[in-house]
């Protein structure tokens, strides 16, 4: 019999005993919880900041026929980094926020100081970015923006998409001047048609044209009209020989052609045919061909002036858009060109695709890097850092490096950040109950130690 007592009297001490610790286990849950509802209305504003939750796990004791042991509560914390917050409008241009699941490149300023080329790569989903002294792209906090570096025309090379050995600090004053060559001119001009008759005087017109070499400076191609005027009284040749002269190589022909012009009603004074002349002349002691043969369908021919090749539109066959001979008047009708000389950066943007656009005074822009879209397999298996950014871990999976706007990760959006994902009144209504909760655990203590001096209190 005595035997029995003691057995019910462990039991029961034993369910008391757990009872006690199953509330020291509810108060270390909720402490738990209490520090991350702090930590989230801490970050409320942000920018960037993904909450963080607090999970409850119960944990069962088996107890025994007739008895129950408390196995008391666990907890597990997470951030949720999928989650994405608003975006609010700011007035700088390198305030950017990624518009979807994706996550922008960045590095640390220390990183970048080792000046070692093997920066690592860190992840956020905005950045508040501006230029240091020396051009970086970084952020208040020391967040430098990562991406890829353009070709010196503004064309984007191929890079390979699961590495980040190819990402570098976007640094943008290196290409604070800027300049474009010409290439293309389109030439609209209109000859006088009485000059190839027999009484025409035979006169040469000249036409000077602007363009700019691979320096980014002013020279011009003189473009001289030499009618061939008929022997035969009452008549007309409708041809005439165009020369090209570059003032880069002193003056030089670089160019000549024959052009015969229609006389007929349907085609009268459009191009009828273009002869390229031949002819070479000696130039550094090399003897050089004066013209490239012209493209009947495209209107264009191609002259080599001292820094590359022109082409130059004069209009296809039967085109009233380039070359004309009618009336009798001389007349320049349109001339354009590409090109430009050289400008200073005024600015610096970055569209929905990650293109960091480089805008100069002369009104021409450049890409100078693009910044790509990382998408992650499992994006709250990232390791947390400082100041809302993210390290991949094996948890978080592999990754890729998409174009924005393209794949599931979303696009840039430039003049904005992303609000913390925090929503305060719920955290407020969490405190709530996180506090009673407490209380309550608290109260199961207070209630156990009550019993066990009552227990205590039998042997007296």
């Amino acid at each position: 019999m005595a035997n029995l007592v003691a057995a019910a009297e462990r039991r029961r001490s034993m369910t008391i005993s757990s009872s006690l610790n199953a509330g020291v286990a509810g108060l270390a849950a909720n402490a738990t919880q209490l520090a991350t509802i702090s930590d989230n209305i801490a970050n409320s504003s942000t920018y960037g900041y993904k909450r963080a939750v607090t999970d409850f796990h119960s944990m069962v004791i088996d107890g025994g026929s007739g008895s129950y042991s408390a196995g008391g509560v666990r907890v597990t914390t997470n951030r949720i980094i999928d989650e994405t917050g608003a975006l609010v409008t700011t007035s700088n241009s390198t305030d950017i926020a990624v518009r979807g699941n994706g996550f922008l490149p960045v590095t640390t300023e220390s990183d970048v100081a080792t000046d070692n080329g093997e920066e690592a790569m860190l992840l956020t989903t905005t950045g508040s970015f501006r230029t240091d002294e020396d051009g970086i792209l970084k952020t208040e906090s020391g967040l430098v923006l990562m991406g890829w570096p353009a070709e010196a025309d503004g064309t984007m090379p191929e890079f390979a998409r699961d590495t980040a050995d190819s990402l570098e600090p976007v640094q943008i004053n290196v290409n604070q001047f800027a300049g474009e060559p010409t290439e293309n001119i389109s030439l609209g001009v209109n000859l006088p048609a009485t000059e190839t008759e027999s009484t025409g005087e035979g006169d040469s017109l000249t036409l000077p044209i602007e363009y700019y070499d691979n320096l980014g400076r002013s020279q011009s191609l003189t473009i001289t009209f030499t009618p061939e005027v008929s022997t035969v009284v009452g008549t007309a040749t409708n041809s005439w020989s165009m020369t090209i002269e570059d003032s880069a190589t002193v003056g030089e022909i670089i160019a000549a052609y024959d052009i015969e012009f229609a006389d007929d009603r349907d085609y009268g004074g459009t191009i009828e045919n273009v002869t390229a002349n031949t002819a070479t002349e000696t130039i550094d002691d090399v003897d050089a061909t004066l013209a490239s043969v012209y493209d009947a369908t495209t209107g264009i021919l191609t002259v080599n002036v001292d820094g590359g090749p022109i082409e130059i539109d004069i209009g296809a066959t039967h085109d009233s858009a380039g070359l004309t001979q009618l009336s009798d008047s001389f007349a320049p009708t349109s001339i354009t060109k590409d090109g430009s000389p050289v400008g200073n950066m005024t600015s610096v943007e970055v569209d929905s695709n990650g293109y960091v656009i480089a805008n100069f005074d002369i009104g021409i822009s450049r890409v100078v890097y693009q910044i790509p879209l990382v998408s992650m397999s499992n994006p709250n298996g990232l390791t947390s850092l400082d100041n809302q950014t993210y390290e991949i871990s094996s948890e978080s999976g592999s990754f890729y490096l998409w174009d924005a706007g393209d794949g599931a990760t979303g696009d840039i959006v430039s003049y904005a950040l992303e609000e913390s994902t925090v929503d305060v009144a719920n955290e407020l209504t969490n405190l709530i109950t996180t506090q009673r909760a407490y209380s309550s655990n608290a109260k199961v203590i207070q209630t156990v130690d009550e019993m066990l001096q009552e227990t205590t209190n039998i042997k007296r």
